[in-house]
């Protein structure tokens, strides 16, 4: 796309026109967006092909349109995570990560739906209502990041900017059959983003990238990383591709399913698809579960479950009329889980760092895992439980395999690989070690390279 503009084979006020009409004709279906200024696009659009037409320096994303959750800050659209406590709230600024992006030349299109406070894995809220899949309108994109997944997979968005506490990135991208990218903590700003990340959850909490393709994910994180002051874990790490050399020495852990939550033959089976793609790719690739997730999965519990509550729950005094079916839900799972003295969270502060330990030595053979994203693929609007191998699986469990990554703070990607036999895209996971972004995207190009693109859904 931003080849194209470049050459002069299609302008920006064509190629958003384009993404325009799409929407115009797709959201009705999908309610992926909640707000969208087509002036403002086209304004935008202008700019740019006027600074193509004058042979300026083009940015890396010169008039390439793009989408943002609804939970980060746009400078003139709202930023109301989902919640009537923040109904009509309107940004007075951009999030440091939406200003590079506009310096890299990105149009904002507009903003896309959310979960309450974005507390579910499903997209709907009293707002906006739900988001539905393009795959299957029957289904959910996933959450919170579900009207980001909706947009990009359906073509409206070329690509956009999600957030991720639990699997928020890479269950939509799992469920919509695109890439996503939870980073390291600090290495993209989370700088603008509401709620803010602090406390227990500036641990589990990041803002990244998602698109359809691992090279528009790259160019994305590319223009999006770098510290800012106001992320509490930023770090100034330089951007380091690795070379041919460094990945040809790769040792590649894999493994199915972590011996406690099952998961469904398709994306048993997506795994072993990977890590067969990545063994003719020319990696070393051995089954490996690596010890601690059980622990990793109770402690995000604690975390975000439990102190999620005791931080959620207290803004809705006076409000309680105004929760949403799926925010009243997660705070119920939340009061039911055992209370959290001051003690409590600092002896869980310090369990997880001792475990984030044991995972980066147990890294030390392994520097990549590769996993599912879900037990399940993309599930039927309001389904909560799963009978798999013979087990109910609850809603919480079904998405252990980001939550770990979250805890330890291990960036990882998720790429489509296969469908399932109701023709829902599938994907894996692929896990790196803190500030390994670059590491982590280069396995998931050679990944897509071998199993190629995700799918196109087939709304139209």
């Amino acid at each position: 796309m931003k080849k194209s503009i470049r050459e002069k084979k299609i302008s920006p006020v064509e190629l958003a026109d384009l993404h325009l009409a799409k929407i115009e004709r797709l959201n009705p279906k999908l309610n992926a967006f909640v707000q969208v200024d087509p002036e403002r696009v086209r304004r935008q659009a202008r700019e740019a092909e006027a600074a193509v037409m004058s042979s300026q320096v083009l940015g890396p994303l010169h008039g390439v349109p793009i989408s943002i959750k609804s939970s980060i800050e746009v400078a003139g659209m709202k930023c109301e995570a989902g919640t009537r406590l923040r109904s009509g709230f309107v940004a007075t600024q951009d999030a440091p990560l939406v200003e590079r992006l506009r310096q890299a030349g990105a149009i904002i299109l507009g903003v896309t739906n959310t979960p309450e406070l974005l507390m579910a894995w499903e997209t709907d809220n009293s707002l906006y209502g739900r988001t539905n899949s393009p795959w299957d309108l029957d289904r959910t994109p996933g959450g919170s990041s579900g009207g980001e997944a909706a947009a990009i997979a359906s073509g409206m968005s070329a690509g956009g900017v999600g957030s991720d506490g639990g699997g928020s990135i890479r269950v939509p991208a799992h469920f919509s059959g695109i890439c996503g990218l939870k980073p390291t903590p600090g290495r993209i700003p989370s700088t603008g983003h509401f709620p803010p990340s602090g406390g227990p959850f500036a641990l589990l909490g990041v803002v990244g990238p998602m698109a359809r393709t691992i090279a528009d994910l790259k160019i994305l994180f590319e223009v999006m990383q770098g510290p800012d002051d106001g992320d509490s874990f930023a770090a100034p790490i330089p951007l380091r591709w690795p070379t041919h050399d460094e990945l040809s020495h790769l040792r590649i852990g894999y493994f199915e399913d972590d011996g406690r939550t099952p998961v469904t033959p398709e994306i048993r089976n997506a795994v072993r698809t990977a890590a067969e793609a990545l063994s003719r790719a020319g990696f070393q690739v051995e089954p490996f579960r690596p010890e601690g997730l059980e622990e990793a999965r109770l402690l995000w519990k604690k975390f975000f479950v439990k102190t999620g509550g005791m931080l959620i729950g207290p803004m809705f005094a006076g409000h309680e009329q105004d929760i949403s079916p799926t925010l009243k839900q997660f705070l119920e799972w939340s009061a039911a889980e055992p209370s959290l003295s001051g003690p409590d969270v600092i002896d869980a502060w310090i369990r997880r760092d001792t475990l984030r330990a044991s995972f980066l030595a147990q890294m030390r053979k392994y520097p990549i895992f590769l996993c599912p994203p879900a037990a399940i693929p993309a599930f039927r609007h309001g389904e909560r439980t799963w009978m798999i191998e013979g087990k109910t699986v609850g809603y919480l469990d079904a998405w252990s395999y980001t939550e770990w990554f979250n805890l330890l703070g291990n960036p990882a990607a998720v790429v489509p690989v296969s469908q399932s036999p109701e023709g829902l895209p599938v994907g894996v996971q692929i896990v790196g070690r803190p500030w390994e972004e670059e590491l982590v995207l280069s396995v998931a190009s050679l990944l897509e390279r071998e199993v190629g693109p995700g799918k196109t859904p087939p709304i139209r």
